[in-house]
C-alpha cells in the first residue's frame, strides 16, 4: 500500500455502475486513497457525490485527452473523465489519531490508530493490543512509549514486542501457575494466534482474557475480572453444566 494520495479536480463526468448505471458531471474532486478506495466530492454536503471502496482495482491516466480513472470492484464500476483538469497531484497521508509520543529514530510525532502505533515521519508502525493503555513513560532501552495491558494481571511492557514481551511475562508470572477447568491439570501459557492456557494433560486450550484474576472458580479454573463483568477462564465453565 501506497503511503500517498492521488488527487485530481476538474470538469469531470462520473458513472457508476453496478445493477443500475448513473451519470453526474460537475466540477469536482477526485481522491484516490492509499487502500483504492476512490472518493469523488462535489459542492454539495458532506458525503462524496460517488464512491468506490477498495476498489480491486484502479486504472490512471493523464495525457493531452485529459485525465481519466477507471475502478472495479466486483460488479461495480466507477469511471472519471475529466474535460479540464484544475489540479493532478500527490499528497502525502498517513494514519491519523491520537498523539502518544515522539519516535526515538526520527523524532517524528506517534499516533495511535487501528490497533496500532504509527510515527507521522517516517512510518514505523507497531502492533498494538486493542485493550492497552499507551503510558506517559519511555523504554529506557529504545524510547518508545510503555503500554499496560491486563492479562491475568497489570503488566507494563515496552511498545516493541522485539524490545519487551507480553507474552513472557505473562508466561513467567502464570505459566504452571492456574489448574484446568477441565481436568485439574497444569495450565501453559502458550502463544497459538492469541495468548492461552494450554492444559499439559487433557490438552484443552483457553484464550487468556482481557482482565485480571480475581479469584478461583467452582470448577479450579482461575475467574478473571473483565470489562464486560466477572468470568471463568473457560467461556463453557464446566462448574455450570448439569
Amino acid at each position: 500500500m501506497q503511503d500517498a494520495t492521488r488527487v485530481f479536480a476538474g470538469d469531470c463526468t462520473v458513472t457508476y455502475e453496478d445493477d443500475d448505471r448513473v451519470e453526474k458531471r460537475g466540477e469536482v474532486v477526485v481522491l484516490v486513497k492509499p487502500d483504492n478506495t476512490v472518493l469523488v466530492h462535489d459542492a454539495e454536503g458532506y458525503q462524496p457525490a460517488s464512491w468506490l471502496t477498495r476498489a480491486d482495482v484502479v486504472r490512471y491516466a493523464s495525457d493531452t485527452d485529459g485525465v481519466r480513472l477507471v475502478a472495479g470492484s466486483g460488479t461495480e464500476r466507477l469511471a472519471v473523465t475529466a474535460h479540464e483538469t484544475t489540479l493532478d497531484t500527490f499528497a502525502p497521508v498517513t494514519p491519523a489519531g491520537p498523539d502518544v509520543g515522539v519516535c526515538p529514530d526520527c523524532g517524528g510525532p506517534l499516533v495511535r490508530s487501528r490497533g496500532r502505533v504509527v510515527c507521522v515521519g517516517c512510518r514505523a508502525n507497531y502492533p498494538l493490543p486493542r485493550d492497552a493503555a499507551v503510558l506517559d513513560e519511555s523504554c529506557a532501552d529504545c524510547g518508545l512509549p510503555r503500554i499496560r495491558v491486563e492479562r491475568g494481571d497489570v503488566f507494563d511492557v515496552c511498545l516493541d514486542r522485539h524490545c519487551e514481551r507480553l507474552d513472557d511475562a505473562v508466561r513467567e508470572r502464570f505459566d504452571g501457575a492456574w489448574d484446568c477447568p477441565s481436568c485439574g491439570g497444569v495450565l501453559r501459557i502458550e502463544r497459538r494466534r492469541n495468548l492461552r492456557a494450554v492444559c499439559a494433560d487433557c490438552e484443552s486450550s483457553f484464550s487468556v482474557p482481557h482482565g485480571r484474576v480475581v479469584g478461583t472458580c467452582d470448577c479450579g479454573g482461575p475467574r478473571f475480572e473483565t470489562g464486560s463483568g466477572e468470568r471463568c477462564l473457560a467461556t463453557a465453565c464446566p462448574a455450570r453444566a448439569p
